[in-house]
């Protein structure tokens, strides 16, 4: 897919973006692809950070990078509590983000700014100086129909507290009201994978929407990782066999307890088949990073397992050894999956991961779920299943027709091409 990649230097200035992501993992990424996907198509880029998950900016030196006051303690800069954090940060951050645009548009025209949906205050800012804002969707549309309609059940959809749902009620409710005050949304998609939901999605928010996915396919931006990579792992691969690895790894903010980790372990063991298992530090709950594991275990697995803190996960999802993802569902792992034909075992844990695993399992039938819970046994029986048996064979070749369309969907026509060149279009009618 390399030569499928916007390569293009930009021609001319087509005026100058703003762009602002929500300081998280899976939301710094896809906003720093898109980033780099305008800027090569000649647009200047300026991207607002916040202190806290502060961007790495050295692999982006194009881009103008200005920092903002999200006046957190040290107690309040944790994402501990998923619903109430980004009320905290937007409450936070709302003013500094307008003086720093009121200081932007001193130094010229803005052509558009583009935000996070998360934040959605940035909408009133944006109409307060008449600049356009279109919103970037960083989870997948899946979530949006309605629960009784099949293939969802109420154990597919967001489990919350009776305290959290006042704060989840909130966010849900300013992020579509602002988002339909927008002036246009883009999605890291593409058409051929999730068309239903699309159709869907024009209904509930009437402003252009642009499916121009995957973003990582397009974009020549290498990972802006929160976390430091350990090349090792790729080294480690490279002495593997052609798809016998399984490759694990729950994202950067999912946590689990002592017992389920003790039950990762040995299923991982026992199942005989070589594992590269990306455990962060603090992952694991009470203990820095290891202790928890058994004792023998891995002097017993011996050169088929590598335990390491955190791994370039494109390029492992694109290694020739690399056969199966156990991981937790979260829309850039599924898509990153997806993009390179690797089925998956799906343990989600919160918000939209529930749907995107529900997809995966019993509508794509690219992969399989543990519905109840992790046990060593359905641990090993499951990875057995997905890198041995038949119906593995039956996920790889469902998830490779995919890629296919991926690919497709990247090339000159294709559904993505063609709405990443109606979003240019739309962008320069604002000027």
């Amino acid at each position: 897919m390399e030569e499928q990649k916007q390569t293009q230097k930009p021609q001319a200035n087509n005026g100058r973006l703003v762009l602002f992501p929500t300081p998280a993992q899976g939301h710094i990424n896809p906003m720093l692809q898109l980033a780099n996907i305008l800027h090569s198509r000649g647009f200047s880029i300026t991207l607002i950070h916040t202190h806290f998950n502060s961007p790495a900016q050295s692999n982006d030196r194009h881009f103008t990078f200005l920092p903002i006051s999200d006046r957190l303690s040290l107690t309040e800069a944790s994402m501990e509590n998923l619903l109430s954090f980004p009320a905290l940060l937007s409450s936070n951050c709302a003013a500094p983000f307008r003086d720093c645009l009121a200081g932007l548009l001193a130094d010229g025209p803005i052509a558009c700014l583009i935000t996070d949906a998360i934040w959605h205050f940035s909408q009133s800012v944006a109409d307060g100086f008449g600049i356009p804002r279109i919103v970037l969707r960083t989870d997948s549309q899946l979530e949006s129909p309605v629960p009784e309609v099949a293939p969802l059940q109420v154990k597919d959809l967001p489990s919350i507290t009776k305290n959290d749902s006042e704060n989840l009620y909130k966010l849900l409710s300013n992020m579509v009201q602002q988002t339909k005050a927008s002036s246009g949304l883009i999605w890291n998609t593409f058409l051929e994978l999730e068309e239903s939901a699309l159709i869907q999605s024009r209904e509930k928010f009437p402003v252009p929407n642009f499916p121009i996915g995957p973003f990582h396919k397009s974009s020549l931006a290498s990972s802006s990782s929160l976390l430091t990579e350990d090349r090792s792992s790729i080294s480690w691969l490279n002495t593997q066999k052609p798809k016998s690895v399984l490759y694990v790894s729950f994202g950067s903010i999912v946590d689990m307890g002592g017992n389920e980790f003790l039950e990762m372990a040995w299923g991982l063991a026992n199942s005989m088949q070589p594992f590269l298992w990306v455990v962060r530090p603090g992952m694991i709950r009470g203990s820095e990073w290891l202790e928890a594991l058994p004792g023998g275990l891995m002097e017993k697995v011996g050169n088929n397992g590598c335990i390491v803190k955190w791994a370039p996960q494109q390029e492992v999802l694109a290694h020739f050894a690399v056969g199966g993802f156990w991981t937790h569902n979260g829309w850039n792992s599924t898509l990153e999956s997806i993009c390179e034909g690797v089925p998956m075992i799906c343990s989600p844990c919160f918000g939209d991961q529930l749907v995107n695993a529900k997809y995966v399992s019993d509508v794509w039938g690219i992969g399989l779920r543990f519905d109840k819970g992790v046990e060593r046994g359905e641990v090993e029986r499951g990875i057995r299943r997905v890198m041995l048996e038949k119906d593995g064979e039956e996920m790889r070749e469902k998830i490779l027709c995919l890629k296919e369309k991926v690919d497709g969907c990247l090339k000159e026509g294709g559904s993505s091409y063609q709405y990443l060149e109606q979003l240019i279009t739309h962008i320069l009618s604002f000027q």
